[in-house]
Order: C-alpha cells, then sequence, then structure tokens
C-alpha cells in the first residue's frame, strides 16, 4: 500500500509539473504529453485509491 501510494503519488506530481510546462499541448490527444497526463490520474483508482491506501497505511502504523 505504501508504495502503490507514494509511486502513484510521485507519478502525478511529475506529470502535473511536465503539464504546465508543455501548456496547451497537454489537452490535445495526439499529443504524448496528454496521454501521459490521462494515464497518469488513472493510476490513482486502479488498485485501490489512493485514500484507501492512505487508511490502510495509517492502520499499519
Amino acid at each position: 500500500a505504501m508504495a502503490k501510494w507514494w509511486t502513484t503519488q510521485k507519478e502525478n506530481e511529475i506529470i502535473d509539473t511536465c503539464l504546465q510546462f508543455f501548456g496547451g499541448y497537454g489537452y490535445m490527444m495526439e499529443y504524448p504529453i496528454a496521454k501521459l497526463y490521462t494515464n497518469a490520474r488513472i493510476q490513482k483508482i486502479y488498485g485501490g485509491t489512493n485514500e484507501i491506501m492512505k487508511m490502510l497505511i495509517a492502520r499499519s502504523l
């Protein structure tokens, strides 16, 4: 749970920064940055949402 939460959180932070750098290209699906952004956002849901992962981590501490 810790690894899933941390990796998806970092992935989203990095992709958000890249999206800011590329600007409007991040909203046109023919560019790779838009596809990366879409895939990064959905990773927070696959395998359990990040909010559920936080609760599991809190229980283990």
